[in-house]
């Protein structure tokens, strides 16, 4: 091999080897197509790695038909000295192509080879998630999905919500097509309901299914969001439970979907009446991360600007106990809303066990740390504004070294 004459023109300048999908950048220099894709992606400087000059990162790199068989050709007459035959490249993904397989899902002939080839390009590169995403292969998901729901149908329902959730974009076209789409909600609820405990192909779907739901919620219209039904808190809480701790992301991913809709009052109502606080508060003592314990909190604090939220979360023995511990220890995010939690319980739910229980469990100890900390004034003024609402309760108790109360008393 190291006595073969190679052609120097077939060389690529990037990788110094022969190359297999030779491509002539804007620049006029030929690259092999997987050296020169990793350099625009990787390199600092977005130039021609010959000339130097300007290269924009997503630049149309042509193929070179020419050379591509040329080498192909010198390879096979070269083959007995130990020349592999360079095979012919996989052409590049189109639009027409992508718009043929969305009219092949109208036949029922060719229905599912259309959703798998889809499957099975979406899956492989960037570069055909953004083309599918340019002939709005969400739409035409979206469509199947709705439809599949609408007959009760579920063969090629993985498919199609995976498609979906990896081609999505928050572009004007999709927002305006699933910002009033109560259908849709519909659909993913129909799946996420489903019963097929032994099924493992159903768990993934409801994996995906839950991520096209995130994304549908942060762009849908208020009025969509505000009707939401009890079904749907019921369903999503359930999910929470059943099958979150399975897998890290979805649990992320289930809780985003409530902040999502919380901010309405009616909303918050029927996530305490799904159970939701009491759930959140289990998942939150079994230590899922930082990132998930301080959306955890983040939702429990909306929870509790009502008053069905904060007795839900009082009944709960470990609740108060679990804010206060959380407190300087996650994220300055985490402590604001956490602190927020017992400024809603001091001001409008703090009965006489309430105080003692923010005694016992350490709340009010943590509230004077927050005081002395390295932390935001704001936040040491929510925690002096609670430790004073009930000052005779606590100023007394042997559980608080009196020193702590100097730092906020008579401020």
């Amino acid at each position: 091999m190291e006595d073969i004459d190679v052609p120097a023109y077939f060389i690529c300048p990037i990788s110094l080897l022969i190359m297999k999908d030779p491509v002539t950048a804007i620049t006029g220099i030929t690259y092999d197509r997987e050296s020169i894709e990793h350099w625009l992606l990787t390199a600092d400087d977005a130039s021609c790695p010959v000339t130097k000059q300007p290269l924009p990162r997503d630049s149309d790199l042509t193929p070179n038909h020419t050379l591509r068989r040329l080498i192909q050709a010198w390879c096979t007459a070269n083959a007995d000295l130990g020349i592999d035959r360079i095979p012919t490249p996989k052409s590049i993904l189109s639009i027409s192509d992508v718009l043929k397989l969305h009219r092949q899902l109208n036949s029922p002939q060719l229905y599912m080879h259309a959703l798998k080839t889809m499957d099975v390009l979406v899956n492989e590169n960037e570069k055909n998630r953004k083309c599918m995403a340019e002939a709005g292969s969400a739409r035409a998901m979206v469509l199947l999905i709705v439809k599949c729901w609408k007959g009760n149908r579920n063969v090629g329902i993985e498919e199609a919500f995976r498609v979906l959730h990896l081609t999505w974009k928050p572009s004007l076209d999709n927002i305006e097509m699933v910002k009033e789409n109560f259908d849709l909600i519909e659909s993913i609820l129909w799946i996420l309901q489903a019963d097929h405990k032994v099924d493992n192909t159903y768990v993934v779907v409801k994996h995906f299914a839950i991520f096209v739901l995130k994304a549908i919620t942060e762009v849908a219209s208020s009025s969509l969001l505000e009707r939401l039904e009890n079904k749907f808190f019921y369903v999503i809480v359930k999910m929470l439970r059943d099958y979150c701790t399975m897998f890290e992301q979805a649990t992320k991913t289930v809780v985003h979907v409530l902040l999502n809709v919380v901010p309405w009052g009616r909303n918050r109502i029927k996530i305490v009446e799904a159970n939701a606080v009491f759930e959140l508060i289990e998942l939150e003592l079994g230590h899922p991360g930082k990132h998930v314990t301080e959306l955890i909190i983040c939702l429990l604090a909306g929870l509790c600007a009502c008053a069905d939220g904060r007795a839900q979360f009082l009944k709960h023995a470990g609740g108060i106990a679990f804010v206060s511990k959380r407190i300087l220890r996650v994220s300055p995010v985490t402590d604001d809303r956490a602190v927020h939690i017992l400024t809603s319980i001091a001001r409008h739910s703090a009965t006489e066990e309430v105080v003692v229980e923010m005694l016992n469990v350490g709340a009010v100890a943590k509230l004077c740390m927050v005081i002395q900390a390295d932390c935001d004034d704001n936040l040491k003024k929510k925690a002096r504004g609670i430790l004073k609402l009930h000052n005779n309760a606590w100023s007394n108790s042997p559980c608080i070294a009196d020193y702590l109360f100097t730092k906020f008393a008579g401020n």
